[in-house]
C-alpha cells in the first residue's frame, strides 16, 4: 500500500492569502495540530496552532506567520510505513504527499495509517512476503506464477511498484500461502530474479508490532 492510496480528501490545504483564525478553525474542525500551506500547488510546510498563537495575529494572512515543516513529507509511490516513520520522526499528525515536481496532492493523517496498518495485517495473514526488482521488460506474472506454483505454492496477492532507485525496474511484492519459502527463493535466484526483501510469519508479525508500538507510543493511545 502506498501514500497516494492512502491520501485524506477531506483534508483540504491552506493558502497564503487565508488567515490564521480560518486555519485554527479547520484544526478544530479535522481535529489535527498541523495543516499543509501551499502557493500554486507547490508545498511550502506545515502550520502548526503553537505558530499561530506565537505569532499573535488573527485577521491578518498567513504570511505574516512564520512556520515550517518544509522537509517533512513522503513522495506518492513510497510505502505507507515511510508515512507512520514520517509521523513519529517528526512528531506530526498529518504528512503530505508530493509528486516528483514537490506539487502537493493531499495529506494521510495518523489515523490513516493505522487503518492502513490494520488492513496491511490482516492482508497477510498466513504465508510469507517476498519482494523483487527486475527490469520492466521482463515482468510476466504469468511466468512468476509458474515458478512459485511449480514448488508447491501458490500466490495469493501482488502487488507491483516503481523502484525507488532505477526508474526502469519494478518492485513486486508477493503474498505466497507458504511461510517456507527457502526452495521458491532458489527457484527464483536459479532464474536469475533479484530478491530485495523477504518476510516470513514470525519475523514480519514482529516487525509490524514494533512498527504498531512506535505508533501507539506517538498518539498516546
Amino acid at each position: 500500500m502506498i501514500a497516494e492510496e492512502l491520501i485524506n480528501q477531506m483534508i483540504p490545504p491552506l493558502k497564503l492569502s487565508d488567515t490564521p483564525a480560518k486555519a485554527v478553525r479547520w484544526m478544530e474542525e479535522f481535529r489535527v495540530n498541523q495543516l499543509p500551506v501551499v502557493k500554486l500547488r507547490q508545498f511550502l510546510g506545515l502550520i502548526t496552532e503553537e505558530d499561530i498563537l506565537e505569532a499573535k495575529v488573527a485577521h491578518e494572512s498567513l504570511q505574516t506567520v512564520p512556520f515550517g515543516y518544509e522537509d517533512v513529507f513522503v513522495l506518492h509511490n513510497q510505502h505507507f510505513y515511510n508515512v507512520m516513520e514520517t509521523a513519529i520522526k517528526n512528531k506530526v499528525q498529518v504528512v503530505p504527499v508530493l509528486d516528483e515536481q514537490r506539487e502537493f496532492l493531499g495529506v494521510i493523517t495518523v489515523n490513516d495509517t493505522i487503518s492502513a496498518f490494520g488492513q496491511m495485517s490482516a492482508l497477510q495473514g498466513q504465508g510469507g512476503i517476498l519482494v523483487l526488482s527486475m527490469n520492466e521488460r521482463d515482468y510476466s506474472l504469468t511466468e512468476i506464477s509458474r515458478l512459485v506454483e511449480s514448488n508447491n505454492a501458490k500466490i495469493l496477492s501482488s502487488y507491483v511498484s516503481p523502484d525507488e532507485v532505477d526508474p526502469f525496474r519494478i518492485r513486486l511484492t508477493l503474498k505466497i500461502n507458504t511461510s517456507d519459502l527457502k526452495r521458491i527463493i532458489a527457484t527464483f535466484e536459479r532464474f536469475n530474479y533479484r530478491i530485495t526483501a523477504q518476510y516470513q510469519d514470525a519475523t514480519e508479525e514482529k516487525d509490524d508490532q514494533d512498527r504498531l508500538d512506535m505508533l501507539l507510543r506517538f498518539i498516546n493511545i
